[in-house]
């Protein structure tokens, strides 16, 4: 059950449990969670993780190899179990081949389902500081009712 406990509160922002007939129904889809790449691929904007404090790094996205194209979305991607922001780079760009992606930046999330707050903050050694206004943007639109907050403190 714990398990699946995780997963409703991954998706709690789309679905709701439904007590007196213990089922589940959808409330509401993603605003701008997923975008169709020219090429056809479907991207989410947002992918952390549903609980806990982690590094995140957003990046650009092109259809072609980077220097021939313009970015095409810009995407946050934020895992526990990624030691350092290079990780989630590379997790990322092997997911999106034959894509190409470019890291803007990283900070840490925290993120705390029960109480709906995700703040972000710090930064990436290897790649700076994200723009965490942009981050604090796409979060809010994957995950509406949560309180978003920001800070430039930590690391």
């Amino acid at each position: 059950m714990l398990k699946s406990n995780n997963i409703i509160r991954t998706f709690s922002s789309i679905i709701s449990h439904c007590p007196s007939n213990n089922q589940f129904i959808k409330v509401k889809s993603f605003k701008n969670s997923v975008r169709n790449m020219s090429s056809g691929n479907k991207i989410p904007l947002v992918d952390i993780d549903p609980t806990g404090v982690f590094k995140y790094i957003l990046l650009n996205v092109y259809d072609k190899k980077k220097d021939e194209a313009k970015p095409q979305m810009v995407i946050l991607r934020g895992y526990k179990r990624c030691n350092y922001h290079s990780d989630i780079y590379d997790e990322v760009q092997a997911k999106l081949s034959p894509l190409d992606c470019e890291p803007l930046g990283g900070g840490r999330i925290s993120h705390d389902p029960d109480s709906k707050k995700i703040h972000i903050y710090g930064y990436s050694q290897g790649y700076g500081k994200a723009d965490h206004e942009v981050a604090a943007k796409l979060i809010k639109d994957a995950y509406p009712g949560y309180t978003i907050t920001i800070s430039d403190e930590g690391y």
